[in-house]
Order: structure tokens, then C-alpha cells, then sequence
């Protein structure tokens, strides 16, 4: 006999926020945008890429603190446990030994830590109009695929880069998740072109839901992002985008369309995994 998809729901909260390179004037913000969404009804609440800090790479080393040392994490974690929500804090800047990374951490209801994930791509490139970016002068990457879960739910964690690389999505994937979680401040130049079209299509490869939360506008030293923070839907469906501008969004994932879309259309039965080593 065939098991009924459970019809589980979660509303999800993106802050599409305009960060910089003041460290107490971002956790306001964050602060702000955690508590509106909270109010709204959001039981999971998603931060953008570099929520704590954008700015010069030659502070970038000032501002990095571990996980255990961190009066920006610490807040974070208050206000997830004062409103009995999930907070993924979006990313920053984690010290470990002589290592930096750009890590994403979770806090649960209660404070406690879910989830820890370091970017695994870091953004070494050359985008169109010259302007070149090197990630890798202060981050170290990380090692490790990450996921955590929400009753039924399965999230998985990447990190803005990370979305040009559909092998890690897979992976997820194939470990359990129907929810990809993306922080991001894709560029203006890479995000007008690039940054819907990926987001679909890492919805629809992988039959799940994507949530990509981003920054936007202008931010020392002369970075320009480009927002529009969306949720797609497994069938890659966009059910929410945010406009320009600093702004909160919610949006309802449910379980039953993952369920029922991978039962009619299943892609991911098919997988060659005699060819193909995930």
C-alpha cells in the first residue's frame, strides 16, 4: 500500500539585508529583521552571506572570532531562544587556530547549535567589468557537507558560491535533504544574469525546495549585490522573491509537493550511480 506524503508546513523567513563594515550597526539589522520575521510567523529565519561584517579584507582578520568566542553569535543566540525560532545566522567570520572561514552556524528554540557549516567554494574569480575577487587571500575552506533537520524537514547548507556547483547539491540531496538553504551576496554583475536561473536549477535537478537569502546594495569597499531573495519550489517555481531595497520575506515550504512531485516525476531514481561517485 502506498504511504500518504505527510502534508507538513514551515514558514521561512528571508532578511534581504544592505551589511557593511560596521559590526554593531549589522547586528542591529540582523536583530531587527530577526524579530519582524519572528512577529510574521517565521520558524525559521535565514540571514544573507556576510550578515556580520563586508568591508576590507585587511579587517576581515580583526573581526573574525571562534564559535565559543563570539559576542555577535551570543546575541544571535539570545534572540533565537527569546523568540523560540531557528536562526540561520547567514555567515561570518569564524576563527579557528590560524584558519578563518566563512561559516554558517544554526541556533534552535532553545539557543542551542544545530548546525555549523564552512563554505566549501570560495569565490576566487574575475567578473564581467574587470573587477576581481579573491576569497581565498583570507578564507580557508571548509571540508565537510552539512544538514540538519526540522521535524520532517531536511536542510541542507551552502554558502553563495557554492550554487554554481551542482555535485554538492547532489550530495545533499542524496543524504536526505529536500531543502537547500543559501545565504548569498552575489554580485550585481553575476546576480542580474545568473542568480535566478542557478537557484531554478538547483530546484529542479534535485526535485527540492531552495532558499537563497541575499544581500543588497552597495557596501565598502566597492561591492555592489544584488538581492532578490527567493524561495523556488521543487517543481522550480519561484513562490517569493523580494524587490530591491532592504526588506523582510516569509514563505510557506511544505513537505507534500516534495513527496508528490519526486512520486510523478522520479528523476532521482534514475541517477546512474554505477557511472557517476556521489
Amino acid at each position: 500500500m502506498a504511504v500518504e506524503p505527510k502534508n507538513a508546513t514551515l514558514t521561512i523567513g528571508m532578511a534581504q539585508l544592505n551589511s557593511g563594515d560596521s559590526p554593531p550597526d549589522n547586528l542591529q539589522a540582523a536583530l531587527e529583521a530577526i524579530a519582524e520575521l519572528a512577529d510574521r510567523g517565521a520558524e525559521l529565519i535565514v540571514l544573507p552571506e556576510h550578515a556580520d561584517f563586508i568591508g576590507p579584507d585587511s579587517r576581515k582578520e580583526e573581526q573574525a572570532r571562534a564559535i565559543d568566542n563570539s559576542p555577535y553569535l551570543d546575541t544571535l543566540r539570545t534572540r533565537a531562544a527569546d523568540l523560540g525560532c531557528y536562526v540561520h545566522i547567514g555567515s561570518y567570520l569564524e576563527r579557528a587556530g590560524k584558519s578563518i572561514y566563512n561559516c554558517a552556524v544554526v541556533f534552535g528554540p532553545d539557543g542551542e547549535l544545530v548546525a555549523r557549516y564552512r563554505k566549501l567554494h570560495l569565490f576566487d574569480v574575475e567578473i564581467p567589468g574587470g573587477k576581481k575577487y579573491l576569497e581565498s587571500a583570507v578564507i580557508s575552506p571548509g571540508l565537510e557537507t552539512v544538514q540538519f533537520s526540522i521535524g520532517e524537514f531536511n536542510f541542507g547548507l551552502a554558502t553563495c558560491y557554492d550554487l554554481r556547483f551542482p555535485e554538492l547539491f547532489r550530495r545533499l540531496v542524496q543524504k536526505g535533504a529536500n531543502v537547500i538553504l543559501l545565504p548569498a551576496a552575489f554580485t550585481m554583475q553575476t546576480g542580474r544574469d545568473h542568480w535566478e536561473v542557478l537557484l531554478r536549477a538547483r530546484a529542479i535537478e534535485n526535485l527540492c525546495w531552495v532558499v537563497g537569502a541575499g544581500q543588497w546594495g552597495e557596501a565598502p569597499p566597492s561591492h555592489l549585490c544584488f538581492g532578490r531573495s527567493m524561495v523556488v519550489d521543487p517543481w522550480g517555481l519561484v513562490i517569493a522573491q523580494a524587490p530591491d531595497g532592504v526588506v523582510n520575506v516569509t514563505a510557506d515550504i511544505d513537505l507534500h509537493s516534495v513527496q508528490q512531485i519526486r512520486a510523478r516525476f522520479p528523476a532521482l531514481d534514475h541517477v546512474r550511480e554505477d557511472i557517476f561517485n556521489f
